[in-house]
């Protein structure tokens, strides 16, 4: 039936008993011999009593601990070295030069004593009577160790080699701490550190915005680094850690550990919004912790993300449903091609348990869930954790031993010595598969990891879902649309764009509560730790989750208060063209005469220019509108009131009894060389304003829009500007109170007076108005007064004759005009004689012809003396 002699299984498999000490055979798992001796620590059992101090004999001898929980990954993982040193040594590399190479392999129970124990063994030399075979020659010692996979234990036993500097190559331990080489000089290890297992974590995490997570880990080196390193990479990616749950180390004291899967399992419990737990405990501690959960019920929405430690131990679920514990996500390191190793485990052939002599296989057979060989090979392929791994180890020794052993001869016991093979190794590159391999500087190979979607039908190594290259800097991950990762786990709901995180003193980062953005701020994005300013054009939209571009603001054409004043300035321009139609038509009647002829003309052109100035204040503004407005209405109303004013002074010099002053002022009345005068100096304070400092186009920014206006550029020529208009308007009105008392139905002076005051009192409160107003409106309010000027001329000085003319024919004839007139000085006459008793006649007289504006009676009909000018 054997298809390998038991010989040779035993030389693989079976324990050697005959080492002086016995109360070490039962951790002596396999030797054999060969010219280089490799030591191998490998965890055949996962636990051991502990020592009772209270024994009587306890002092009398060392007493070893019984080792418990059978732990079928090592004894895999041993069985991978010796069909590795088996390759090896069947290989042209190692068989050309006649050398072979031994080892002894020690189990460590997972417990530091007990490997330092098998340390002390394996670094002493054997004398003759301790060899386990039946040759003469001595047992050699190590020259290098493959173990362990524990990082705590790695620790221990690498300060124990590094006294003999026993090159010792790792397939499992993972502390970061270990790639010091200042403290470990002789440690290397063909797996990564935790630091790239704990950024792939983080990295994952972060993919997924899973940013409230625990930790779970066992006491001791490997699981307080994995925890520093991980909590050390969450805090740079925003990802907080909501509890840490520490297991007890041993798993012997059944009671303690108990105790603290419990209060793990309420932590858990309580923390409702935790759904993602990542894990660096042992498996039989995570098989205990889901057993706790499930009783509960309050695990199947987690997700659990299992470090190396577990990841592939998926015979934890054997009384568990993985629907009940959640969604597994495992990180196993990468693997080569381990199908050589799968074929030599079916080529075993084991025998009854009668005849088997190795104590490790008898106790594998034993298990509850083996039962035959069949089962026993299959359950041994299913964990071919870590084999990889192992014979990684073993591989790189060959090639160390093949490279020393071609420049010496190796045969003789101190041949080579460890320090020699372990500067070797550092420098020695390997090929497996086709593939390429060395140790980095800190004497690592880093293949990187395999992540894994636990399914409870699929086998071991199946659910592959993604990997992790170290050698870049992102985590590639084939989803699959897979719905573990629609799963959610933060503190606080997402603060949506618009909104940012408020968090509250001494409160996790990931614990806030999200505010709106302040005015012209934003955040564009899912739960930002800030707003963001819009710059000084720009504000931020209703929901502050973006800015755009302040909307530009100005008296425009179709705002309704811009077309009602425009509507108003159109009207009058019309009036302007029917009232001058109508005036020229009429220009040789009395009334039209009596409101100065062709000077009203002239007042109605300078009227036109006053209405076209109000387009100017419509509209976007430019420097050429900025410029213009002010200066057409300035000039055309300055044309308006010095018309306005020479019919003033002519009223004055009507008025005027002294005759020897009204001699004097009626040489110096020229109408149109004082119009010229008086428009020519608002000439020369508009030239000087546009030429030192011009009116411009202003771009006012405000919170929430753009103002475009005009700046007068100086407000003191403005004002001048303004001002010298003023003046002249006082004058008239000065000129024209005077004359108020004139006859009703052509008196100019009541008309100009109250013209006169509308403008004064418009403009007057025009200042403050326009000081104290801003924004778009403000060119409203300047077309506001100058429309109200205006109509005040045209209604006080146009209106009422245009009625006349119209309506009221009888009135605008030269009889009716001379009867007003000559009623007129009656009156006076009657007044004066009632008031002093006597008769002036030639007072009377004169003051009569001089009220009556001669130049509107009929030629036959004037009086001889005194004369007047009969052009305005």
């Amino acid at each position: 039936m054997a298809r390998l002699d038991l010989t040779i299984l035993l030389l693989m498999l079976s324990v050697q008993l005959g080492v002086t000490d016995a109360s070490l055979t039962q951790f002596l798992g396999a030797t054999a011999p060969g010219d280089i001796i490799i030591g191998g620590l490998f965890p055949i059992h996962e636990a051991v009593t502990a020592v009772n101090f209270n024994s009587s004999n306890s002092f009398s001898s060392p007493q070893r601990p019984t080792c418990s929980r059978f732990y079928t990954k090592g004894l895999n993982q041993a069985l991978a070295m010796i069909h590795a040193v088996e390759m090896a040594n069947r290989s042209p590399m190692l068989s050309s030069l006649n050398i072979t190479l031994g080892y002894r392999i020690y189990d460590t129970c997972s417990d530091v004593t007990t490997a330092l124990w098998a340390v002390q063994d394996l670094t002493r030399p054997l004398s003759d009577c301790d060899s386990p075979t039946n040759s003469s020659q001595p047992v050699r010692p190590i020259t290098a160790l493959i173990g362990t996979s524990s990082s705590e234990i790695s620790i221990a036993i690498a300060r124990e080699l590094n006294l003999m500097l026993i090159p010792q190559i790792s397939y499992g331990s993972t502390a970061t701490i270990l790639s010091d080489k200042s403290r470990f000089p002789a440690f290397m290890r063909t797996v990564p550190t935790d630091e790239y297992q704990t950024h792939a974590m983080v990295k994952l995490l972060k993919d997924n915005k899973w940013t409230w997570v625990g930790i779970i880990i066992t006491d001791g080196d490997y699981g307080r680094s994995a925890m520093e390193s991980f909590v050390k990479h969450t805090e740079t990616e925003g990802i907080c850690v909501a509890f840490k749950a520490i297991l007890p180390d041993s798993l012997a004291n059944q009671q303690k550990l108990n105790a603290s899967i419990n209060k793990t399992v309420d932590i858990i419990e309580k923390n409702t919004k935790v759904n993602v737990v990542v894990s660096f405990a042992k498996s039989f501690q995570m098989e205990l912790l889901f057993k706790g959960l499930q009783s509960k019920n309050v695990a199947s929405n987690k997700v659990w993300v299992a470090s190396d430690n577990w990841s592939t131990a998926k015979d934890i679920l054997k009384n568990v449903n993985l629907s009940d514990i959640g969604t597994v996500l495992g990180f196993s390191f990468k693997s080569g091609n381990v199908t050589p190793f799968h074929q030599y485990l079916k080529d075993l052939q084991f025998e009854s348990e009668d005849e088997m002599n190795n104590s490790f296989l008898q106790e594998f057979l034993n298990q509850p869930c083996i039962g035959n060989a069949t089962n026993a090979v299959q359950k041994l392929i299913m964990n071919s954790a870590l084999v990889f791994n192992v014979q990684m180890a073993v591989s790189a020794i060959a090639n160390a031993v093949a490279e020393l052993c071609v420049i010496r001869q190796c045969k003789t016991p101190t041949a080579i010595q460890p320090w020699e093979l372990g500067r070797q190794l550092f420098n020695v590159t390997f090929e497996k598969e086709g593939v390429m391999y060395n140790f980095d500087e800190n004497g690592d190979i880093n293949l990187g990891y395999d992540i894994l979607l636990w399914d409870e039908y699929e086998s071991e190594g199946d659910g592959k879902i993604g990997e992790y290259d170290p050698s870049y800097s992102n985590l590639p991950l084939t989803t699959k649309n897979l719905s573990v990762f629609q799963v959610v786990s933060k503190c606080s709901e997402s603060c949506h764009p618009g909104q940012y995180k408020k968090t509250a003193e001494g409160q996790h980062t990931c614990c806030y509560e999200c505010l709106t953005c302040a005015e012209n701020q934003y955040s564009n994005q899912t739960d930002a730790d800030a707003c963001f300013q819009c710059d000084s054009n720009s504000m931020s939209n209703d929901n502050r989750s973006q800015c755009h571009l302040k909307p530009y603001e100005y008296l425009e054409w179709n705002c309704g208060f811009a077309i009602v004043l425009l509507t108003l300035a159109a009207v009058g321009v019309l009036l302007l063209f029917l009232m001058s139609a109508l005036f020229f038509w009429k220009r040789h009647s009395p009334v039209v005469k009596a409101a100065g002829g062709p000077l009203c003309h002239l007042i109605l052109f300078s009227l036109l220019g006053s209405f076209v100035s109000v387009l100017f204040f419509v509209g976007e503004p430019s420097d050429v509108t900025c410029r213009v407005r002010q200066v057409i209405f300035g000039l055309s109303f300055t044309l308006c009131v010095s018309c306005i004013l020479v019919k003033s002074l002519k009223i004055l010099l009507a008025f005027q009894t002294n005759l020897e002053l009204k001699e004097l002022l009626d040489r110096l009345y020229k109408p149109y060389v004082i119009i010229c005068i008086c428009t020519g100096l608002q000439i020369i304070i508009c030239t000087v304003w546009l030429t030192l400092r011009t009116p411009l186009k202003k771009v006012v920014v405000q919170p929430k829009v753009i103002l475009l206006e005009c700046q007068e550029g100086s407000s003191v020529m403005f004002g001048l500007m303004l001002g010298y208009i003023a003046l002249l308007a006082l004058i008239c009105f000065t000129f024209a109170f005077k004359g108020r008392k004139l006859p009703q139905k052509y008196n100019e002076a009541k008309f100009i007076t109250f013209g006169m005051l509308i403008y004064l009192m418009a403009w007057v409160i025009f200042i403050p108005v326009h000081v104290t107003t801003n924004g778009k409106y403000l060119p409203a309010v300047e077309v506001v007064v100058i429309l109200i000027s205006n109509y005040g001329i045209l209604s006080c000085h146009f209106l009422q004759k245009c009625y006349i003319i119209i309506y009221k024919k009888e009135h605008n004839t030269k009889d009716a005009f001379m009867k007003n007139v000559y009623e007129y000085a009656r009156k006076s006459s009657e007044n004066i004689r009632g008031l002093s008793g006597t008769e002036p006649q030639s007072k009377m007289e004169n003051s009569a012809y001089i009220i009556s504006n001669p130049s509107l009676v009929p030629e036959k009909e004037q009086v001889s003396e005194p004369k007047l000018d009969t052009t305005p």
